[in-house]
């Protein structure tokens, strides 16, 4: 299925990524790149703690749709440590009731694809999905077009949602 305004998505599947910045290779990474920039409203970074962050999916399957990604570079939850583990799910739950009530989301998936084949776009940096839903939030795009209407401004909702976090 393809993204109305997101074709350059496939991008991130690649061994090179693209930045404005620079090109990133081989091991880095673009959320470790976007975190060293302490660029928050740049790059859609809604709330850092200790060990976690909370950021809008520049390349949404729906509005509002959240990325969780620990700070620390790693590929699966086993290689965080414990207390970093915590407050991720702390952070995810935490995430789930902001989206719920802020942009009034009737239901919310929560996942995590864990390497490439999974459906990982950055298989190399662990992180979870939040995805607000609303009921009747599928029309007959997808189906007859493969397309995804996004109704809403990432700027509009990363206001909204900071004040939130």
């Amino acid at each position: 299925m393809k993204r109305m305004y997101a074709p350059w998505r496939s991008k991130y599947t690649t061994t090179e990524v693209r930045t404005k910045k620079e090109n990133i290779k081989g091991d880095e990474c673009v959320f470790c790149e976007q975190f060293a920039q302490k660029n928050d409203k740049k790059f859609f970074i809604l709330k850092r703690l200790k060990h976690n962050a909370v950021m809008l999916n520049k390349f949404p399957y729906n509005s509002g749709h959240l990325l969780i990604i620990p700070f620390a570079h790693k590929a699966t939850l086993d290689q965080l440590n414990k207390a970093a583990r915590t407050e991720l799910m702390e952070l995810i739950a935490h995430s789930s009731q902001i989206v719920r009530k802020e942009l009034k989301a009737d239901g919310v998936n929560i996942g995590l694809n864990v390497g490439k084949e999974s459906g990982s776009s950055i298989p190399s940096h662990l992180h979870f999905h939040v995805l607000p839903r609303w009921k009747g939030d599928t029309n007959f795009l997808p189906t007859l077009a493969g397309t995804k209407q996004i109704s809403v401004d990432l700027n509009d909702i990363y206001k909204i949602l900071k004040k939130a976090f």
